[in-house]
C-alpha cells in the first residue's frame, strides 16, 4: 500500500487526529466492530508506532482509501498504489445513481452525493414531517410546504457554501453513518446537534439503508468506500468552513 499524491486528499494532513478517528475506524472495522480482513492500515509500522495520533500517518489513511477504491490486480501492477480519490468518489456516485459533472471539483461532487441522499429522504416525508423540517430550517412560510421547495432550500445552502453548508453536511453524514456503520460522527456535537438532525436522522437512515440493500454490492470494497467518501466530505467541509459565521440557523 503506497500513497499517490492526491490534491483531493492532501487536506487530511491538516485534520486533527481526533477528527480522523471515525474515518480510521471505518477503514479498519465493519459495522459489527470486527476488524476488516482486507485492510492494511493497522499492519503498517507507522500506525503501530503512532496510533491513535492519526495525523502522523495521514498518507497511509489516504492510501487505504485509494486502494479500497481500486481493482486489486491493477493495484499490484501499480506497485501497491490505488486510484486517485476523485475516481473513488465518482465510482461511489455511479453506484448510488448521483448526477454529477466529472469536471467539477471533488467538493461539488461530494455535495451532489449528499444532496441525492437528502432529496430521496425528503421525498419520503409526510406533510407534518416536512413542515417540522421547514420550521427547524428557519423558513417563515411553512404552510403547504412541498418536498420540491425543501429540496430547493437545501440545494441553495450547498451552492452558497460556508458554515451553514458544513452544518447541513454534518447532519446528513451523521445520519448516514449511523445507518451504515452503526455510529455517527464523533465531532457531530454541540451546535450541530440540532432539532433538524433529529428530524432527518430517521428518513435519511431509511433512505441510505434502502440504497445499500438495492446496490447489494458484489464487491465488499463498496462497504468501505461509500462510508469513507461520505466521511471525507464531512472532514473537507469542516476544514473549509467550520470557522465561518452561520448564515441560516437550524433550530
Amino acid at each position: 500500500m503506497a500513497y499517490r499524491p492526491d490534491e483531493d486528499l492532501s487536506f487530511l494532513e491538516t485534520v486533527d487526529s481526533k477528527d480522523l478517528d471515525d474515518l480510521v475506524y471505518c477503514l479498519t472495522h465493519d459495522r459489527d466492530g470486527i476488524a476488516r480482513i482486507t485492510e492494511e492500515l493497522t499492519t503498517a509500522s507507522e500506525y503501530k508506532e503512532h496510533y491513535p495520533d492519526h495525523k502522523k500517518y495521514w498518507e497511509l489513511i489516504a492510501a487505504e482509501i485509494q486502494c479500497f477504491g481500486a481493482n486489486t490486480f491493477a493495484t499490484m501492477l501499480r506497485g501497491g498504489k490505488g486510484v486517485l480519490y476523485k475516481e473513488v468518489l465518482m465510482d461511489v456516485c455511479d453506484k448510488m445513481k448521483v448526477n454529477y459533472n466529472k469536471n467539477s471539483s471533488a467538493e461539488i461532487i461530494e455535495s451532489n452525493l449528499l444532496m441525492k441522499i437528502l432529496s430521496d429522504a425528503i421525498e419520503k416525508m409526510d406533510p407534518d414531517e416536512l413542515k417540522e423540517l421547514a420550521v427547524s430550517a428557519g423558513l417563515k412560510n411553512t404552510n403547504n410546504i412541498t418536498p420540491q421547495a425543501m429540496i430547493g432550500v437545501f440545494q441553495a445552502i450547498f451552492r452558497a457554501g460556508g458554515f451553514t453548508a458544513y452544518k447541513l453536511t454534518v447532519i446528513i453524514v451523521n445520519a448516514v453513518l449511523k445507518a451504515l456503520i452503526g455510529r455517527g460522527l464523533s465531532f457531530a456535537g454541540g451546535a450541530v446537534l440540532t432539532r433538524t438532525m433529529a428530524i432527518l436522522t430517521g428518513p435519511i437512515g431509511w433512505t441510505i439503508t434502502g440504497l445499500w440493500t438495492a446496490i447489494d454490492i458484489a464487491s465488499p470494497a463498496y462497504r468501505v468506500t461509500i462510508p469513507a467518501v461520505i466521511q471525507v466530505a464531512a472532514l473537507r467541509q469542516k476544514q473549509l468552513y467550520a470557522g465561518e459565521p452561520e448564515t441560516l440557523a437550524f433550530s
